[in-house]
């Protein structure tokens, strides 16, 4: 083959692949792909049936419990979220009841891990030692641990560690307290 015919095979070669090229850019769209994500719930469990003992020994004591629950965000707000505490009085029941004070109870502690997947880490901003409230009927709750906001997405484990006093003077007996813990919205 001369070189002449090469040089024209190959600068047919060349415009070719260019028409190829301007037809196949010609051809070429953009789309735009659309994700919905919806919102989801804000909840708060637990199957905790936490107790303490103590043998009376002529001291006070301070045994503890621990209250662990399942907090899920996935309302995918940001908004944040608290948890909050209150409690009976810790009582014997019965027409003669006794009755620990209704200053028995103090959070010490309060931990919180993610359960899995993706989560954003809960910024606290409650101080402890705190006084879980407690009355004959449940006075007002407190917030026992929070999430501040841009927070907490996700599903924890949150566990609060609880101290309850009882006084070398206690009268011996079984007492019982309903705790009643709830998550609300907003830090």
């Amino acid at each position: 083959m001369s070189k002449r015919l090469s040089k024209l095979v190959l600068a047919a070669a060349v415009v070719g692949a260019m028409a190829l090229t301007a037809t196949t850019s010609a051809l070429a769209s953009n789309v735009t792909a659309t994700a919905t994500v919806t919102a989801g719930t804000l909840t708060l469990s637990t199957s905790a049936t936490p107790s303490v003992s103590s043998t009376l020994d002529g001291t006070d004591q301070t045994p503890s419990y621990t209250l662990p629950m399942t907090v899920n965000d996935y309302t995918g707000s940001g908004n944040g979220w608290n948890v909050t505490i209150t409690s009976t009085t810790f009582s014997t029941g019965g027409g003669s009841p006794h009755l620990l004070s209704t200053s028995a109870s103090t959070a010490t502690a309060v931990s919180s891990s993610c359960n899995g997947g993706t989560c954003t880490a809960p910024s606290n901003a409650i101080g402890y030692p705190l006084a879980v409230p407690a009355g004959s009927s449940a006075p007002t709750a407190v917030k026992l641990f929070n999430a501040a906001a841009a927070s907490g997405m996700g599903g924890f484990t949150v566990t609060p560690t609880v101290q309850v006093a009882i006084p070398a003077n206690t009268y011996a007996g079984t007492y019982t307290s309903t705790v009643t813990v709830a998550v609300v919205s907003g830090p």
